[in-house]
């Protein structure tokens, strides 16, 4: 029985706990509040407020992945991504990534999604879907996941692009020719509360992804909003903005125009800042100007009705704004000069309008 058993054994080992049961070492909480991802008795918590991801520090390529998770409410929605990207992607507060999805069965179903294990790459990835499927959703073979407050056991395998995931012990959706197929590795924050516990990872032999088929590495950019609140910000009242003209709205800072604005506390010097903005009327006129200013003076451009990410970059006395995606004719525009020194960053509209996606590398 020994020698029959000795392979078993053999095939599991090498596995590394992903996380150690006492704090969030080896994670990055990508766009979320503290208190949004917690440790309780040995396992993580998710209490869902705002969308967003926590990710691992390190990228991968090849391996096993195990996890357990519960919801702990019926209804509950969540996920984990797979090679995903260390910031969230333009216009939203996910991750570019393929997603496993983590739904309780009181969630309800649909002809295009299930509650026992979906398959599918977001916001910029692509898959070839196993199986049953619609578009690039590969659906489970079997419905294997348990609701709430039930725990259910993952293990998802990725190998060259090819991933698949098996649900309570059995293999039953996945894709193939993945990309990206290297990445960070991150759970997801939707709404659902949720427990995770005893993640660990077995790294296989790599396949030397190409750049194009691997995630940026992160460039040290941390996000000025929690998602949560007004947190490391300065209500800036005008003369016909009262206090609170802008407000957090989940994973969106939103206001509906005046003359007040929101200040970071913080002064930077040097800095390259990422920012995505949307103007609230999607047909008809558009808003002059966009709503970050720097000492006061808001960048020139314009906002459109669908979510735009700029980039600005500040060197000494030169700013330069550049809009990222989608991606604009032309190279980079000198925005604007300012005296050298540390900067007040600010948002301010005097149209209605949405901002999201706050990063900044000094």
């Amino acid at each position: 029985m020994l020698a029959l058993a000795s392979p078993l054994v053999a095939q599991e080992e090498g596995f590394t706990p992903l996380f150690n049961g006492r704090d969030l070492s080896g994670w990055v909480n990508v766009n979320c509040a503290p208190e949004t991802w917690t440790v309780r008795d040995g396992m993580l918590h998710c209490d869902g407020v705002p969308t967003g991801a926590l990710r691992t520090e390190k990228q991968y390529e090849n391996f096993v992945l195990e996890l357990e998770w519960r919801h702990l409410a019926p209804g509950g929605n969540a996920g984990v991504f797979i090679w995903a990207s260390p910031l969230s992607a333009p216009g939203q507060p996910f991750l570019r990534a393929i997603e496993v999805q983590v739904l309780d069965h009181a969630y309800g179903r649909s002809d295009w999604f299930t509650t026992h294990g979906d398959v599918f790459p977001i916001h910029g990835s692509s898959m070839e879907p196993f199986g049953r499927h619609k578009g690039q959703r590969s659906f489970p073979s079997e419905e294997r996941s348990k609701g709430s407050p039930e725990w259910n056991h993952y293990r998802i395998t990725c190998q060259d692009g090819t991933l698949r995931l098996a649900v309570n012990g059995k293999d039953v959706s996945g894709g193939a020719n993945c990309n990206w197929r290297k990445g960070y590795l991150a759970l997801e924050s939707e709404g659902g509360k949720v427990d995770w516990r005893n993640l660990r990872i077995r790294e296989l032999p790599g396949s030397h992804a190409t750049p194009e088929q691997s995630a940026p590495a992160w460039d040290g950019s941390i996000s000025l909003y929690d998602g949560r609140s007004l947190r490391g910000w300065k209500e800036l009242p005008g003369k016909e903005a009262a206090a609170g003209a802008w407000k957090p709205e989940d994973w969106e800072l939103v206001t509906a125009g005046g003359d007040g604005a929101l200040q970071w506390e913080r002064k930077p010097g040097d800095f390259q800042l990422h920012f995505d903005a949307r103007a609230e009327q999607k047909e008809g006129p558009v808003v002059k100007g966009l709503p970050l200013c720097l000492n006061g003076t808001a960048l020139p451009g314009t906002v459109i009705g669908t979510w735009t990410r700029y980039r600005v970059t500040r060197r000494g006395t030169t700013v330069e704004c550049v809009q990222e995606s989608p991606a604009a004719e032309g190279g980079p525009a000198v925005a604007m000069t300012i005296p050298e020194g540390p900067v007040e960053l600010s948002l301010k509209s005097s149209a209605a309008v949405r901002v999201a996606g706050l990063y900044l590398k000094e």
